[in-house]
């Protein structure tokens, strides 16, 4: 089975052996659905704890441009 535009609500799924059925496509989707859904669920991002110190710490400075001359003083 392959569609041709998949939507969200239509997933793409390529068989690459066999000929399955629709029960067995269904099968396929519900358990992979509800996997992805529990893994989802349990997965946890630790929040990156920031300090006052790096909240108010100033960027490192780009450094200077030697080859645009400055002012008149060029040589």
């Amino acid at each position: 089975m392959t569609t041709s535009s998949p939507t969200p609500e239509q997933p793409l799924i390529h068989v690459v052996r066999g000929n399955p059925t629709e029960e067995e496509l269904a099968a396929v989707v519900a358990v992979l659905t509800e996997a992805y859904v529990a893994e989802e669920e349990s997965a946890v991002a630790e929040e990156p704890t920031v300090s006052a110190w790096q909240r108010t710490q100033r960027g490192i400075r780009t450094p200077l441009r030697r080859d645009i001359p400055w002012g008149r003083f060029h040589g």
